[in-house]
């Protein structure tokens, strides 16, 4: 078993790497890193987590006494490329060969190859070449029977030599990467029981958008389980902000779905409902000063989201509409609700009573705005935001009062 340097608390910290922050000018890369470091502090200290971090231009170091406790968090934080538990040292070079020798003795096992990754920064003395040199002499020495493959090795070591110090790690934990969370404004995403919208919300998470939820209840036509799904996926986005609280406005619109119900053509139902579900959404985000509007929309998975009716919705509503999923196969957004944890085998009874069995896939713009005159939908907006109750979760639950 794989035995990290953090093992018992003797690591001297946990080293995190972020990515696209460097591309950006000077004063947009330290706004961000500001941002970026808000989030991992929120993150620690909701948890009770005491801890000290360094900003190293480069690298991020955390050290804590419970450092088994920062990985699952860390890896969670977007702006985040990977983490390494990781072993402190001086950047001379015999003790980073040291550094490198403590960690093959507890991973490294004759038979095994291995290479060292070296990386110097402003550190005279020595080149990364010598530093990888010197440190696979070491390996060599403490682990019998061992050799050197730098294309295809079993095991890898990492040295940096840094100004302000020596880091020696063995392995990189994956981070979600993007951009630090807040750091793009913010939208509304309509949060629904199924796979496809908790999905398209953590991919805006990840660039950096801070995220406010709406789920439009549809009363009696919804399925048994549809609001225990919703609480479900907004607790497992949660879990990917550690620290900040995410909400999620419930607004109950069964007025709206029994006028669709008993007064609608039955092939149009679909298409009515999702440009009033947009005008919900459009008001409230107009009231919080949301920019946009996100939804789990995939081009041609059901009939409102075939093209024509795509056109044909958007044009209730003047909002940008954002659709992260328009162009993904069903098993690559599937793939991504498990690394989320929002995806379940057993979702229950997540129907809507209102589908009828043959939905409109080319509904005419002129039609349904008749429709919907006639309709009044637009006019029980405003009245049925007024019954809207606010949810919030934190760290992977839901909050109760």
């Amino acid at each position: 078993m794989y035995e990290h340097p953090m093992e018992n608390g003797k690591s001297g910290a946990v080293m995190i790497r972020f990515g696209e922050l460097f591309l950006k000018s000077e004063p947009v890369r330290r706004q961000f890193m500001k941002v970026l470091i808000g989030n991992i502090r929120s993150a620690l200290t909701s948890h009770g987590i005491e801890y000290t971090l360094t900003d190293n231009r480069s690298r991020i170091l955390v050290r804590s006494e419970t450092p088994e406790a920062l990985v699952p968090l860390l890896s969670h934080i977007f702006g985040v490329v990977d983490i390494a538990p990781a072993l402190l040292t001086t950047s001379s070079l015999p003790d980073l060969c040291n550094a490198a020798g403590k960690l093959a003795r507890k991973n490294l096992n004759p038979g095994m190859s291995f290479a060292i990754r070296a990386r110097r920064d402003q550190v005279p003395g020595f080149t990364s070449q010598e530093l990888g040199a010197e440190a696979g002499g070491t390996v060599l020495e403490t682990v019998p029977g061992v050799r050197v493959d730098l294309t295809h090795p079993d095991y890898e070591i990492y040295l940096e030599a840094r100004k302000e110090g020596g880091i020696a790690y063995d392995i990189r934990i994956p981070g979600p990467g993007g951009l630090p969370y807040g750091t793009q404004g913010s939208v509304l995403s309509l949060l629904s029981a199924g796979i496809d919208s908790p999905v398209a919300s953590w991919m805006i998470m990840k660039r950096g958008v801070k995220i406010h939820f709406l789920y439009i209840d549809t009363g009696r036509w919804a399925g048994s389980d549809c609001y225990k799904n919703v609480l479900r996926n907004l607790a497992a986005l949660s879990s990917w902000v550690p620290g900040i609280q995410l909400a999620l406005h419930v607004v109950h619109a069964q007025p709206l779905y029994d006028t669709l119900m008993n007064e609608c053509e039955p092939r149009y139902r679909c298409v009515l409902c999702k440009r009033g579900m947009f005008m919900l959404a459009e008001e409230y985000a107009t009231e919080r000063n949301h920019q946009a509007i996100v939804t789990g929309d995939n081009l041609g998975q059901v009939a409102t989201q075939t093209l024509q009716n795509i056109v044909t919705i958007s044009s209730a509503v003047t909002i940008p509409i954002l659709r992260p999923l328009i162009g993904y196969d069903k098993e690559d957004i599937i793939t991504l609700a498990r690394k989320i944890g929002t995806f379940t085998n057993e979702p229950g009874n997540t129907s809507c009573g209102v589908v009828p069995p043959k939905p409109a896939t080319a509904a005419e713009i002129t039609l349904i705005k008749e429709l919907e005159e006639k309709l009044q939908i637009r006019s029980m907006i405003p009245s049925l935001l007024d019954s809207r109750e606010r949810i919030a979760a934190l760290n992977g639950k839901i909050m109760t009062d």
